[in-house]
């Protein structure tokens, strides 16, 4: 039952976030919620092999490469989902940002 909450807070996050942010388009809340799913899928299978193949360059940047991958995670998520646009690489970094502060938020709350 958490799991099932988690995955609605972060559909309401990501809808939140795209409000905001004037560079990504979300259609209606299903889409919301299918970005997140999407999301956490690839966050789970692809992202931690991107971080061990990426770790040397991730050393000497300190980590700030990791923002640069998550930016691209979000530019994969916005070329599956069809309902789900990402205008530009800033736009996607800028999403990733806001989207992992205002998931952090709501989860707390909730």
């Amino acid at each position: 039952m958490s799991l099932l909450i988690s995955w609605v807070i972060s559909g309401a996050a990501v809808l939140v976030t795209a409000y905001l942010l004037p560079g990504v388009h979300v259609k209606d809340f299903l889409t919301a919620l299918i970005v997140a799913l999407i999301l956490g899928i690839i966050n789970v299978t692809v992202k931690p092999v991107l971080l061990v193949l990426t770790l040397p360059i991730n050393i000497l940047t300190l980590g700030l490469f990791t923002l640069i991958i998550n930016a691209a995670i979000i530019l994969l998520v916005s070329a599956i989902v069809s309902n789900f646009k990402v205008d530009n690489f800033g736009w996607a970094l800028l999403f990733s940002l806001v989207l992992s502060i205002i998931n952090f938020f709501l989860q707390k709350i909730f």
